[in-house]
């Protein structure tokens, strides 16, 4: 999928770009691309001009809502297709998403960029070829670049995630030449394309799956026996669990999939927000 390079506008940087215009300021100078670098709009009574291209002032925004220029209107980062997938900013510039109003990143105490490179830390990607299984937004695999990782092979089964990721610019381009070429993003369904991975082709793997319910075959035994196949000995898994329903059912997530790790050939302990296993 082609990258989108245009702005990206919030509620309050659109309030900020009118505040200037009704002060009598002709010029704007801020982010339009989530932090990522700074740059100036000038101002005019019925448009706004960036980077040599003139946009009209956009309506009302919503709170916690992204918006980009698709060709004829400011719309919303969001696609529905049976479940409402968003592109949702944060406090920290780096965006989280939702579906169907369920946030799938921590965003609380730091970005989920940061959040991701203390996780990938874990696996110690520098050198290595890493499975990222469950790519997501790609910070992940963004982390593992920024770390020297020799290889990245990342999986996304959802589409409406990869159609995100290209309006989002923190998320890495596969195609982006100061990458090169380490960053292999597919659009698969991990449960079914591990099947078709070599044996011991990769020295560290990050698993970062959707909630039990959503996702019940990537906490499976036959998962488990795939990612130990995949991994050389040694090999070093994060796997993000969280801690879910322990409250309400009493099950302790973290610790069955430790023991179903183990039972496929890991070394298991409970790190962070999931388990850390290393491959006997």
């Amino acid at each position: 999928m082609p990258r989108y390079h245009g702005p990206l506008l919030t509620r309050p940087l659109a309030d900020a770009l009118r505040a200037t215009r009704d002060a009598g300021d002709t010029a704007w100078t801020g982010s339009f691309d989530l932090g990522r670098g700074r740059d100036t709009a000038t101002l005019a009574e019925t448009h706004w001009e960036w980077r040599g291209q003139r946009y009209p002032w956009a309506g009302t925004l919503k709170d916690r809502t992204l918006y980009w220029w698709d060709g004829d209107e400011f719309a919303p980062i969001s696609r529905y297709a049976g479940k409402l997938i968003k592109l949702v900013p944060t406090e920290w510039d780096v965006p989280t998403f939702e579906i169907d109003g369920i946030k799938m990143l921590p965003t609380s105490k730091a970005s989920p960029l940061d959040d991701a490179r203390q996780k990938v830390a874990l696996v110690q990607p520098a050198g290595k070829a890493v499975l990222d299984t469950c790519g997501g937004l790609g910070y992940f695999a963004a982390c593992c670049l920024a770390a020297g990782a020799a290889r990245i092979q990342s999986f996304e089964k959802n589409e409406d995630v990869l159609w995100l990721r290209t309006l989002n610019p923190w998320s890495p381009d596969p195609d982006a030449p100061e990458h090169g070429g380490r960053l292999q993003l597919t659009h698969a369904d991990v449960s079914q394309a591990i099947t078709t991975l070599p044996d011991a082709a990769f020295d560290a793997a990050l698993h970062d799956p959707p909630r039990f319910g959503i996702a019940g075959e990537l906490y499976s035994q036959v998962f488990y026996d795939q990612l130990a196949r995949v991994l050389k000995r040694g090999g070093r898994l994060f796997h993000y669990t969280g801690s879910p329903n322990k409250l309400t059912s009493g099950r302790d997530v973290p610790r069955e999939v430790a023991k179903r790790l183990e039972k496929a050939g890991f070394r298991a302990e409970l790190a962070l927000d999931g388990v850390l296993a290393v491959r006997r």
